[in-house]
């Protein structure tokens, strides 16, 4: 059974224990060049890149700035598009696949040196990142994959055979990895406050508690009604992914909420933290159950995130899922407490892949699929400068696709109740009998 320390409420990220959201006191204007809705990370970052060409911009946001995603999320650097080339092949065509694979390199470069020009201090590391294999098949799925990235792209990537996962995780689970060791590590919720401090230090307001009710034509112009009044705007970016709710009726069909729970253990002896990961680096599975796990920025805590269920639970039961996992993996970790649990929702789309497009007149960066932490900012620039028609607005993330699905009907994507009877109930226990094949 889970065992607590007392150190947070059920539902505070321990990301916020050194950087808590906070409302701004910005008023809404009555106009401006672009509107940008939404202030996680691709918001602000598409509000920075439309500012910088030139364009009078404001950022409304529904809650708090940040308190989304953005601060909620693992703080994994890594841009490698999630499905593998031959799934991008079938889905969008060679052509974009190869483009998909080789803008990885160029992606994370953007990161880093965005971080670098707006001085953003995040606890930054070039940690490295392995992907591993949870059983025999994933490994060789690996083996291609490794093969089209160095064919494709300028990422680094090594295969870590069975017998040399050692030296990365102390864990008998795995069959084999893959190691991309230019992907990093940073604090989600420290990355969000940097932006947001450059944002406003360009001057454009951001306004706190100001949701789009509705979204109207005045001619060439757009009229956003907000909680807080009216503002007109010559350009739009949507820039909600995972929290967007009507009047988008488009978007909110085509990129679901999946949500996504993370608990945090109290402060374990350095030694053990050692002799757990050794690598010391970023950490996620291949199987369907996505956990991902890494080493708090500090050095004194592991943070491990993944589906406890598709669908919203009790923090306290998806609290004890995530340490039953954790335990499978390091069964050392079976007396730890736990500090913290924490939810926050990734927008999925159904390509399982993030697009940038234009509907309605209305720039959008979205569905990125659980790779937000590079993906949104750099996909958010894209749709600021997508708005303002600035020449690098180019990405290959505008020939995917947002498609539908005839099991999302409402605007509440309900057949994740369904989904995820199917995937405990069937497509885990599948994984775990493949695995135990060695």
């Amino acid at each position: 059974m889970t065992q607590w320390t007392g150190e947070a409420d059920p539902g505070r990220p321990w990301w916020w224990e050194a950087a808590a959201p906070e409302a701004t006191e910005d008023g809404l204007p009555d106009h401006c060049d672009v509107l940008v809705i939404g202030a996680g990370y691709t918001g602000l970052s598409a509000a920075i890149a439309a500012h910088d060409s030139g364009a009078k911009v404001v950022v409304v946001e529904a809650g708090v700035p940040g308190e989304g995603a953005s601060s909620r999320n693992g703080g994994m650097v890594g841009a490698h598009p999630r499905l593998s080339w031959d799934k991008m092949a079938a889905a969008f065509g060679a052509e974009v696949a190869d483009a998909l694979l080789a803008e990885a390199a160029p992606a994370l470069d953007w990161a880093r040196g965005f971080i670098d020009h707006e001085k953003i201090e995040c606890d930054f590391q070039q940690t490295g990142r392995v992907q591993l294999a949870y059983t025999a098949s994933h490994f060789e799925g690996q083996k291609r994959l490794a093969e089209k990235v160095r064919a494709k792209s300028r990422v680094k990537v090594e295969l870590l055979e069975r017998a040399a996962l050692g030296r990365e995780i102390d864990t008998r689970l795995y069959h084999g990895g893959i190691l991309f060791p230019e992907h990093g590590a940073l604090h989600p919720a420290k990355y969000h406050r940097g932006m947001l401090d450059a944002v406003r230090r360009r001057g454009v307001p951001v306004v706190s508690h100001a949701r789009v009710e509705a979204m109207e034509r005045e001619g060439a112009r757009h009229v956003a009604r907000t909680s807080k009044g009216r503002i007109r705007a010559e350009k739009v970016v949507l820039a909600t992914n995972g929290y967007t709710t009507r009047p988008f009726a488009w978007h909110l069909k085509r990129v679901f909420p999946l949500p996504s729970f993370i608990i945090a253990t109290e402060e374990l002896p350095e030694n053990l933290i050692g002799h757990l990961a050794p690598g010391r680096r970023m950490m996620v599975e291949t199987r369907a159950r996505h956990s991902y796990f890494r080493i708090s920025p500090d050095g004194k805590r592991i943070l491990f995130g993944g589906r406890a269920a598709m669908r919203n639970i009790p923090l306290a039961v998806a609290a004890e899922r995530q340490r039953q996992t954790m335990v499978e993996i390091w069964p050392e970790l079976a007396e730890a407490k736990l500090s913290h649990v924490w939810s926050g929702y990734t927008g999925f789309s159904f390509a399982q892949m993030p697009h940038v497009g234009l509907r309605d007149g209305i720039s959008f960066a979205m569905g990125f699929s659980g790779s937000g932490t590079v993906m949104a900012p750099y996909l958010g620039a894209k749709a600021g400068w997508l708005a303002v028609g600035d020449a690098r607005s180019e990405t290959a993330y505008a020939k995917t696709h947002l498609p539908r699905h005839m099991l999302h009907l409402f605007d509440k994507p309900h057949f994740l109740k369904a989904a995820d009877l199917v995937y405990r109930h069937w497509v885990d226990r599948a994984e775990a009998w493949q695995a135990r094949r060695r």
